[in-house]
């Protein structure tokens, strides 16, 4: 029984002491009676000859802190020279370590190479913070491949962003990057076939050796499946890009055939080119990791089961071959019954690809959020777990913290914990600012795969209890802690905009941060109008009223000039509480002004008053915006299967001169599948003549009309992939 609680009393004062440690992942067990000080001098003895440990010992262990009398470090794996009663404790699983330390000695045991790197991760993150361990700590990773596929849509990361990320998974123990950006055109199509030109080969070579260095896993992604042909030309054409970057360095590979059509969906023929790239190149070169394979059904919604393709899959890969996975949806979290189904289908454990903080498809918005969701017992059915980042690679960082923890000891994850670790590494001076800023930029806002994330939480119910007394009697109890949130997030903006802490990061959102310090003035002039209101201040009330228009005014141009692509343009910040609360005060309190004293202030109108209209499900909660006279679907980024009599289009608020309609499409050849119709009351249609000009339709069409539409008037079923769809209307 004393022994009992003596271990219980160990764990609970070696928590205790961890809570204060920045350590991630969190260790899977620590036994320590506390942590000793760290000494000025260490003595290192390395046993392996591992070239990344060797890196980072020389990173923290220099000519000025070692000598022959410093605290005694013995480092290595279990193929070295240790005392069996310590080897006996390495646990049996790869990438495990066992660390063991008192005032005299520590000593570190890897499982293999990799292992004994993590221990020495976690040994010097404890040094960094002034401590030493003493006692044990036990530690391995829940899942096998932890880290990022960087697959999004949109600029692909720069070579600097993509060392700064490998040296972020090595100082948190991911262990696995996936290159696969969709807009490399020698990853993707036009060019999968040729070689890289000779900068970005010498680029990707000096990020195969940071890799290494990092203990991470390059896996070099190809996408041939938009023009492939099932030959064996493009055979012989893969196994030779294969070679060029085995040449390179490369020692994993990845296939991908997501977001296309046509012939390259074919799962027999994936199959056999998978098996094909698994005999005569991964089994027969030296060093070469497992294939991975997206295959083009990703995610449950999209999957045929009457078609077989997933079966298909199961069934015919080599077992060796590992199957991406996003989920139930394109956007999705994980759990349970999920990877019970997708298991039973491909006959292995799924690869999974999770899509967060991925935010293509939503570009206005930076999500800076926790990374929470997917559920705790899943890792031993789970082949890997990779995150998909937003473009901004150093504000993903936030997200990806948590993945690593996640990822590492998933039982023991707490995403709020991890969030707020991750916001002090980040920012180790200003976290508190940049902490106001990531709990209201977490949500995506409306969008078309209908995933939300929660947004400024503590702040929400305050900002429900504001509006309602408002909407009620127009008395509010709850004013000043209504204040005293804006004020925090004007402060905060100041902060940021001025900080040196992480000036990379500080470049990815700046603008994000400007719109944010916009947003919380506003929001405190309008609590200003409420007390000029409560007071019958007319002139304080009308000219706070005008400077919350021209905040607006302000808010606006940013939109409307900073992140200007062609999909989501414009900077949208504290979109799910804080702009809405804003916005409905100044509504209700300038009626409540015009009716009170028999005044005519306009009232802000921001809102697009015109929506999508389709049949087509994948596209029933896609977006529109109004930029101008511009009306434009946000273009979705999977290919789109339209059935014979499916439509998608425009409703107009009222009927109006539609000038012009823009269609630009890939992966349809024949145009006259399609007819372009406008409509006044959505039953009687009008067909426009289309006129074709490569993969775009371009058309004048100068008539009224509150419907647009374009339909497939074949018989068959058309698969295809909106670039852009707009009508410019007066």
């Amino acid at each position: 029984m004393k022994t009992r609680l003596t271990l219980i009393f160990s764990l609970f004062i070696s928590l205790i002491f961890a809570q204060d440690v920045p350590l991630n992942p969190v260790p899977q067990k620590m036994e320590l009676s506390g942590f000793g000080k760290a000494p000025e001098t260490f003595k290192i003895d390395q046993q392996n000859t591992d070239k990344a440990t060797q890196h980072l010992i020389a990173s923290y262990f220099t000519s000025e802190n070692t000598n022959n009398k410093g605290l005694k470090i013995k480092i290595g794996d279990v193929k070295d020279k240790f005392p069996k009663k310590f080897l006996k404790k390495v646990p049996s699983r790869a990438e495990s370590y066992f660390i063991h330390g008192n005032d005299k000695k520590i000593t570190v045991i890897g499982r293999d190479a990799r292992g004994t790197y993590y221990g020495l991760r976690t040994l010097i993150d404890l040094l960094n913070a002034g401590k030493t361990p003493l006692g044990e700590i036990t530690d391995y990773p829940d899942v096998t491949a932890r880290g990022v596929v960087e697959g999004f849509y949109g600029t692909p990361w720069s070579f600097n962003h993509r060392m700064r990320q490998l040296d972020f998974y090595g100082a948190n123990k991911l262990n696995t990057y996936i290159y696969g950006p969709k807009d490399d055109p020698y990853h993707s199509s036009p060019n999968w076939r040729k070689p890289y030109p000779e900068e970005e080969a010498t680029q990707i070579k000096k990020l195969i050796d940071r890799a290494k260095l990092n203990e991470v896993d390059f896996v070099w992604a190809i996408h041939p499946g938009k023009d492939i042909k099932w030959n064996q030309e493009d055979r012989e054409n893969l196994l030779h890009k294969f070679e060029l970057m085995y040449d390179l360095g490369v020692r994993a590979f990845a296939v991908f055939f997501d977001d296309i059509s046509g012939e390259g969906t074919d799962p027999n023929q994936q199959a056999d080119l998978l098996n094909y790239l698994n005999e005569n190149f991964v089994q027969a070169k030296d060093g070469v990791k497992p294939l991975i394979l997206c295959p083009t059904e990703y995610n449950k919604g999209w999957s045929d089961l009457e078609g077989g393709y997933l079966k298909t899959l199961g069934k015919e890969l080599d077992e060796s071959i590992r199957i991406m996975w996003t989920g139930n949806h394109v956007i999705a979290d994980i759990d349970q019954e999920t990877m019970e189904w997708i298991n039973e289908q491909i006959q292995r454990e799924a690869f999974i690809w999770w899509n967060y903080p991925v935010s293509d498809y939503v570009r206005d918005h930076v999500l800076l959020g926790p990374a929470y969701g997917n559920e705790k017992s899943i890792a031993n059915k789970v082949s890997g777990f990779v995150s998909n980042p937003m473009e901004h690679a150093e504000a993903s960082k936030i997200a990806i913290y948590g993945v690593a923890n996640y990822t590492w000891n998933m039982e023991n994850y707490d995403p709020q914990e991890s969030w707020q670790k991750a916001l002090r590494k980040l920012m180790p001076n200003d976290h508190k600012a940049l902490e106001i800023f990531a709990r209201h930029n977490s949500d995506l806002g409306p969008n078309g795969h209908r995933y939300r994330r929660e947004e400024s939480v503590a702040f929400a119910p305050e900002a429900e209890q504001f509006l309602k007394q408002l909407k009620a009697n127009g008395k509010v109890e709850n004013l000043e802690r209504i204040r005293d949130e804006f004020n925090a997030m004007l402060e905060a903006s100041y902060v940021l905009l001025n900080s040196k802490d992480n000036q990379v990061l500080n470049k990815e959102i700046e603008p994000w941060v400007e719109q944010f310090q916009l947003t919380a003035q506003a929001g405190l002039s309008t609590l200003n109008m409420y007390s000029a209101l409560k007071e019958n201040k007319n002139e304080d009330f009308e000219q706070t009223y005008k400077a919350v228009k021209a905040m607006k005014s302000q808010m606006y141009k940013i939109d409307q000039t900073e992140n200007q692509n062609p999909y989501q343009p414009g900077i949208k910040t504290a979109s799910l509480v804080v702009t809405p609360l804003i916005d409905s005060t100044f509504v209700i309190l300038t009626k409540t002004y015009n009716k009170r004293f028999e005044r005519n202030l306009p009232l802000r109108a921001n809102y697009n008053p015109h929506q999508g209209y389709t049949n087509v499900a994948q596209l029933k909660n896609q977006n529109v915006r109004l930029k101008n006279r511009k009306l434009a679907l946000n273009p979705p980024l999977e290919v789109i299967k339209m059935e014979p009599q499916a439509y998608l289009g425009f409703e107009l608020e009222k009927s109006s001169n539609i000038k012009q309609v823009l269609l630009k499409l890939e992966g349809l050849e024949d145009f006259s599948v399609l007819n372009l119709e406008i409509s006044n009351n959505g039953t009687d249609w009008e067909e426009i003549e289309l006129n074709k000009k490569d993969n775009e339709l371009k058309v004048a069409v100068n008539k009224s009309g509150k419907f647009i539409r374009i339909i497939n008037v074949s018989n068959e079923d058309v698969a295809l992939k909106i670039k852009e769809f707009s009508a410019i209307i007066k």
